[in-house]
């Protein structure tokens, strides 16, 4: 007669205790990669190439808001301000009053999403990493 049995209880408590860690470390990593975002879009957001800085006002008026959502944590990255997509994308034509513009764009928050999210990427890539191999 033979006997099997598994180590199958040691392996779920061990797997228990790993989830409860993940969220907290993957809201850090979130968290982390947003703010460097932010501070890339406020640095690109400030003079040639990009947008002239009449009084900072646009710059400081981006900010970050991380919550958690179902399935896991996000980052919302963006401004108030309405000048935010003319100054990305530029606007040709006549506005709500009627003055005509020829703006050209100023592309800064998607070269800072292009620089950021592979940093993002690899981030938590290491946490995955690192989840599966303790």
């Amino acid at each position: 007669m033979a006997r099997v049995s598994s180590n199958a209880a040691v392996v779920a408590a061990q797997l228990e205790a790993r989830a409860v860690a993940v969220p907290a470390a993957a809201t850090a990593v979130v968290r982390h990669h947003a703010m460097i975002l932010e501070t890339a879009i406020r640095a690109a957001a400030s003079g040639r190439p990009g947008p002239e800085v009449q009084s900072g006002d646009y710059r400081r008026s981006w900010g970050t808001e991380v919550r958690t959502v179902p399935g896991g944590v996000e980052a919302i990255v963006g401004t108030n301000k309405p000048q935010g997509p003319r100054l990305e994308y530029g606007f040709v034509g006549a506005d709500s009053l009627g003055r005509v513009y020829n703006q050209p764009p100023f592309p800064h928050v998607g070269p800072a999403v292009d620089r950021v999210e592979p940093l993002f990427a690899a981030a938590m890539a290491r946490l995955a990493e690192q989840v599966v191999s303790e």
